[in-house]
């Protein structure tokens, strides 16, 4: 048998919200919620221990060493290049989940409808984010990748062109659309990403990058749509 169990009183009618000791250690937040037929209790996560700090829950605690976990590998892929490789934060799942609420917390609140990502590597944060803001997930691919009807951008690389696509109806006229990519290097992918949803009547809200590579100035093609980089290197 349950030792310490509070009794819950709700109030008459209406929505409400109380405080209730459930044992010794811990005070825990109620709110009454009404359905209409029923008062439903909902128990929400403690607020703080019984003569101790705050409550944190694991998405406010103190957030990893991100930096640490960014991987120098010279040469790759190709001689003169020094690659920023990612693999170990995304193999540790606190510094991931770090990762991607640091790369959401500044549009939280600026209305984003849909949060798209370039493949590869912007799949693997954009659809991260867009479940931390409440918004949907558009895939942008490479040609011939998507099964519906597409609208494509061509972009210069620093040796000939590549292409992206979306799917014509992913974007309704007038959505906020945050962009999301691993790195920000020239800008020439993230500028194609917001030509793209631009020619479908959208609206960029901004960039969010993981890493910038400042010393290229990538963030002077993106210009002026907010750009917001959680590490960002000077020299390569």
């Amino acid at each position: 048998m349950l030792r310490n169990t509070p009794r819950l009183s709700a109030p008459s009618s209406g929505a409400g919200t109380l405080s209730l000791r459930c044992a010794p250690a811990r005070i825990l937040r109620a709110e009454c919620v009404d359905t209409g037929d029923d008062v439903s209790l909902l128990v929400m996560l403690p607020l703080r221990a019984a003569g101790g700090p705050a409550y944190n829950p694991p998405s406010m605690a103190r957030k990893p060493d991100l930096a640490r976990f960014i991987r120098d590998i010279p040469d790759f892929p190709k001689p003169g290049i020094l690659f920023k490789d990612i693999t170990p934060l995304l193999k540790d799942p606190a510094a991931l989940q770090g990762a991607a609420e640091a790369m959401a917390a500044p549009w939280r609140g600026n209305g984003v409808d849909v949060v798209a990502g370039a493949e590869a590597r912007g799949f693997i944060f954009a659809p991260m984010i867009a479940n931390l803001l409440g918004a949907g997930f558009i895939p942008i691919r490479k040609p011939g990748k998507l099964p519906s009807e597409t609208h494509a951008v061509r972009y210069q690389l620093e040796y000939g062109s590549d292409a992206l696509e979306i799917h014509r109806d992913a974007i309704r006229p007038g959505a906020s659309v945050l962009l999301v990519d691993d790195l920000l290097a020239t800008g020439g992918t993230m500028s194609a990403c917001c030509a793209l949803v631009e020619q479908l009547g959208g609206k960029v809200a901004g960039c969010s990058f993981l890493i910038e590579l400042s010393f290229l100035n990538g963030r002077r093609s993106l210009a002026p749509r907010p750009v917001r980089s959680i590490l960002t290197y000077d020299k390569g």
